[in-house]
C-alpha cells in the first residue's frame, strides 16, 4: 500500500468516524436510546458511504463537462433515493416489532432524505476536489519530467557540438606538426587522448571539484601550447579556497578556447592569457583576460559559439542568465563566469 493511498484511506476513514459519532449523538438527542442510535447511525453512514463510492466510480469513467453540470445533481438525487429506500428497508426489518422507532422513522423521512442528499453531494464534491488536485499534481510532475528531459537533451546536444569543434582543431594541428615536428605531434596525440578520456567520463550535469576541472583544463592548455609554441603564455592564479568548490564538468574549456581564439588567431607575436580564480561568499568566480585586435577580432559583434554554449548551459542548470558576462577595457577582453555553490 503506497503512501498516497494510505493517506486517502485515513482521510476518508476519519471523515466516516466523525460523521458516525455526530449522527449517533444527534439521534440519541432526539429521543432514541443509545443502542438504536448506534444501529441507525451505522446503517445510515455505511449506506451513504457505499453511495458515495458508487458516485466516485461513475465520475471516474464519465466526467461531465461544463455544459452538462446537471449530471452531478441528477446522480446525487438518484443515489439519495436509492440510499433512502435501502436504509428504510433495513431499519424496518431490524425494528419490525418496535412501534415507537417505526413511528419516528416515518416522521423523520424528509429530514433524513435531505441529510442524505447533502452528505452524498458534499462527499462527492470533496472526492472530485481531491481527484482534481491529484491530476493537477500528476500533470505538473509530467511537465517537470518533460522539461528535465528537454534540458538533458539540449545539454547533450551542446556538448556534442563543443567536442567535435575542439577535436577538429586539434587534429588539424597534429596534421600540421606530423611532417615538421613529429615528436611534438606524438606528444599532442597523447595529450589529446588523455583529455578526451577525461571528458568522456563526465556527465553534462555532473558537478566536479574545481581541482578536477583544473586538471582537464591544464591538459587542454598543454595541447594548445604544442600548437602555438612560445606564442601562448598562460598566467593562472587560482585561489586555494576555490579548489574544493564545485562547478559543472567541462565548463571552463570553451571559455579559455574563446580567449585563445581572439587572442592568438589573428596575431603572430606572443599573447598572454590571464586566468583569475576567486571566491565570493557562495560563488566560484572564474575570469579570463585576453588581448585582441579591435580591427580583426571585433568582440563586440559576438562572443562565438563557445561562450553562447556556456551561457546556455548555465541557464539550463541554474535557471539564471546573469552568471556569464563579458566586458572590454581598451584592447583587453574579459570574460567572467560565476558558479553558485547551491542549485
Amino acid at each position: 500500500m503506497n503512501k498516497g493511498y494510505r493517506s486517502t484511506l485515513l482521510t476518508y476513514g476519519s471523515w466516516w468516524l466523525v460523521w458516525f459519532c455526530i449522527q449517533t449523538w444527534a439521534l440519541h438527542h432526539v429521543g432514541l436510546d443509545w443502542k438504536e442510535a448506534l444501529v441507525d447511525a451505522a446503517i445510515t453512514t455505511n449506506t451513504l458511504t457505499l453511495a458515495w463510492v458508487a458516485a466516485q466510480f461513475s465520475l471516474k469513467y464519465y466526467e461531465p463537462g461544463k455544459g452538462n453540470r446537471w449530471y452531478r445533481f441528477i446522480l446525487a438525487i438518484a443515489l439519495t433515493v436509492l440510499s433512502s429506500i435501502i436504509i428504510n428497508y433495513i431499519l424496518k426489518e431490524i425494528y419490525a416489532d418496535n412501534i415507537g422507532y417505526l413511528t419516528y422513522l416515518e416522521k423523520s423521512w424528509a429530514i433524513r432524505f435531505a441529510f442524505s442528499f447533502l452528505m452524498i453531494s458534499f462527499m462527492t464534491l470533496i472526492g472530485m476536489t481531491i481527484t482534481a488536485m491529484k491530476e493537477q499534481q500528476e500533470n505538473l510532475k509530467r511537465k517537470e519530467e518533460a522539461e528535465s528531459l528537454s534540458r538533458d537533451a539540449e545539454l547533450a546536444s551542446l556538448r556534442q557540438q563543443i567536442q567535435p569543434h575542439f577535436l577538429f582543431n586539434s587534429l588539424n594541428s597534429i596534421s600540421a606538426l606530423a611532417g615538421s615536428r613529429p615528436e611534438e605531434a606524438r606528444k599532442m596525440i597523447q595529450q589529446l587522448s588523455d583529455f578526451l578520456r577525461g571528458t568522456l567520463k563526465k556527465d553534462e550535469k555532473q558537478l566536479v571539484l574545481f581541482s578536477e576541472e583544473l586538471q582537464l583544463l591544464q591538459l587542454y592548455l598543454d595541447i594548445e601550447k604544442v600548437r602555438f609554441g612560445h606564442r601562448l603564455i598562460i598566467e593562472l592564479n587560482p585561489d586555494e579556497n576555490a579548489l574544493n568548490m564545485k562547478l559543472p564538468a567541462l565548463l571552463l574549456q570553451p571559455i579559455v578556447e574563446n580567449a585563445i581564439k581572439f587572442g592568438l588567431y589573428d596575431t603572430t607575436g606572443e599573447t598572454t592569457i590571464k586566468m583569475l580564480v576567486k571566491t565570493d561568499n557562495n560563488l566560484l568566480i572564474f575570469q579570463v583576460e585576453n588581448p585582441f585586435d579591435a580591427q580583426t577580432a571585433k568582440p563586440k559583434k559576438g562572443t562565438g559559439f563557445g561562450l553562447s554554449s556556456v551561457q546556455r548551459r548555465l541557464n539550463l542548470l541554474y535557471f539564471r542568465n546573469d552568471l556569464l558576462s563579458t566586458q572590454q577595457k581598451e584592447n583587453i577582453f574579459i570574460t567572467t563566469v560565476k558558479i553558485p555553490q547551491s542549485v
